[in-house]
């Protein structure tokens, strides 16, 4: 049960991809039947994303690079991990080589291979590199990847299906929260509801469902953070997931950094009434669109991150703030001049190849202003290069 595809617009899913998509949303019927005719947008992400064998990130689709829906930063360049390698040397050099380095949902595997590289010529090579990866198809091609492009480092990388219960040394976390399932809601004219999901003339559809006191206490929060009420018709995306993951994360921190890199904004942005539908994203053959019910399966569904209940969260868990930041500025302040390669000074190809990868990861209207870093630690005092620029902590 799909909607129907805008040929104009999406290229068409091929047969197999199809019924792909059929088999995962005859699941999400019977879900909904089984619920009383709606379920909430939270557990609908959760299945499209997540359901074994079927979901996005669970089936064996290209997702990453060219051939996939998107391309990440580590994708983009070598330069993201080689900046983000000089944040997390002083933190395991501090350690005396015992340090660990955590990624979160490594993606393809480059930035692991790119940060081993990096980690290894500032002499401050991790005891071991740790990858939380709950996908089996990814873990296979992480693994896949490091065996081609780094075998020296193979012995030193072990994936983990839940967060270690202790850890000394650098968590990263780059685009994982915002994969993360949200609710979505409207303001209505009886006040704050759920937009949930259903079923209309054989397709996935918004249905509104009761507001519970956990949506209430969110409201709340938005209404305090603006200075005022939410309008009429007003919709948005939240994340109650958000505090049980990063909670874990931060619980498992007993000394070093923890460093995130998402799209996002503090919360009295990302709720402007200005921005009244909300940030929610789908991404398909490298092509955005707004219809979450389209072809479950076969696209990523996404949506901005509240920054500002990052930081609470990390914080009610123990974790001090160090900086928040654009990712432009982050990496200017760790040194990407620096890492840049010198041998394109000599290649006129390389040089402009570099030079667009540069451009990517820093212009405002690419990754450089949309993309936040936010860094916080414990029982560590040293200084995260990185967060030393222009910190927009004060906008949490």
């Amino acid at each position: 049960m799909v909607a129907e595809p805008d040929e104009g617009r999406l290229p068409q899913p091929d047969t197999d991809a199809l019924a792909h998509s059929d088999a995962l949303s005859a699941l999400i019927v019977s879900e909904i039947a089984a619920a009383g005719g709606a379920i909430r947008f939270a557990r609908y992400m959760e299945i499209a994303l997540y359901a074994p064998g079927l979901g996005y990130y669970s089936a064996g689709a290209e997702k990453f690079g060219g051939a996939g829906d998107f391309v990440t930063a580590p994708e983009i360049s070598p330069l993201f991990a080689r900046c983000l390698a000089r944040n997390c040397a002083p933190v395991l050099d501090s350690l005396s080589g015992s340090g660990h380095v955590l990624e979160l949902g490594a993606g393809s595997g480059a930035m692991a291979v790119d940060l081993l590289f990096a980690l290894a010529e500032l002499d401050v090579t991790p005891e071991h590199y740790l990858i939380l990866e709950t996908s089996g198809e990814l873990r296979q091609r992480q693994q896949q990847t490091l065996a081609e492009r780094a075998p020296a480092y193979v012995d030193r990388v072990r994936w983990l299906d839940c967060p270690p219960r202790a850890l000394r040394g650098v968590v990263l976390a780059n685009e994982v929260m915002d994969a993360l399932p949200c609710e979505r809601f409207r303001i209505g004219e009886d006040g704050i509801e759920y937009l949930g999901v259903g079923c209309r003339d054989g397709r996935f559809a918004w249905q509104g469902l009761p507001a519970d006191t956990a949506l209430l206490d969110q409201q709340t929060r938005i209404e305090d953070a603006l200075g005022q009420s939410l309008p009429s018709g007003f919709r948005s995306e939240w994340r109650p997931m958000l505090e049980p993951w990063l909670a874990g994360i931060a619980n498992a921190l007993e000394q070093g950094l923890l460093l995130l890199v998402d799209y996002g904004l503090p919360r009295a942005q990302l709720y402007h009434p200005q921005r009244s539908d909300g940030t929610l994203i789908c991404h398909y053959r490298h092509r955005a669109h707004d219809d979450p019910f389209r072809w479950p399966g076969l696209q990523d569904i996404t949506a901005w991150v509240d920054f500002t209940s990052v930081a609470e969260v990390a914080q009610q868990h123990g974790l001090l703030l160090d900086g928040f930041t654009t990712q432009a500025a982050f990496l200017i302040a760790s040194g990407l001049e620096a890492v840049l390669d010198p041998a394109a000074e000599t290649d006129p190809r390389r040089r402009m190849e570099q030079a667009r990868q540069v451009r990517w990861l820093t212009l405002p209207g690419e990754m450089g202003e949309g993309f936040k870093v936010a860094g916080f630690s414990r029982c560590w005092d040293g200084e995260c290069p990185g967060l030393t620029g222009d910190d927009l902590s004060g906008s949490l």
